[in-house]
C-alpha cells in the first residue's frame, strides 16, 4: 500500500509515486514530490492528490499542444470527500494515511 512508504517516512506526494513506481515498474523520481508534502507544506491542495496527478500525467499526458489533457485524479477526492485541500481533509479528521491510499486507488482507477 502506498501507506506503508508513509509510515515509513515518506511524504504523502512522495508515497505515492514510490507505490506507482513499484507496481507499475517506472521510474519517476520520487524528488518531484518532496515539495508537495502537507498540500505544499501549508495545507492547500493534498500531497497525496498531487502525487497522483504527476503519476496520471506521467502514464497518460500529454507532449504537445492539442493532445488531450490526462484525468485529474483530484475529481474522485473531492467527489468522495467534499475537498482536495489537505486542511480541510484535516479538519474533517481524514488522515494522510487514508488519502494517500484512496488517492493511489483513484489513480489507478483513472488509468484504467
Amino acid at each position: 500500500l502506498a501507506s506503508d512508504y508513509f509510515m515509513e517516512g515518506l511524504n504523502c506526494a512522495e508515497s505515492v509515486i514510490k507505490a506507482y513506481n513499484e507496481e507499475f515498474g517506472t521510474d519517476i523520481p520520487i524528488r518531484v514530490a518532496s515539495g508537495l508534502g502537507g498540500g505544499c507544506a501549508v495545507g492547500n491542495l493534498c500531497g497525496a492528490v498531487n502525487g497522483a496527478c504527476i503519476c496520471a500525467s506521467f502514464a497518460k499526458g500529454r507532449d504537445d499542444i492539442g493532445q488531450e489533457n490526462p484525468a485529474k485524479t483530484y475529481t474522485k477526492t473531492i467527489e468522495h470527500y467534499g475537498t482536495a485541500e489537505c486542511k480541510s481533509l484535516k479538519k474533517d479528521r481524514v488522515g494522510c494515511k487514508e488519502i494517500v491510499d484512496f488517492s493511489y486507488e483513484a489513480l489507478k482507477e483513472a488509468l484504467k
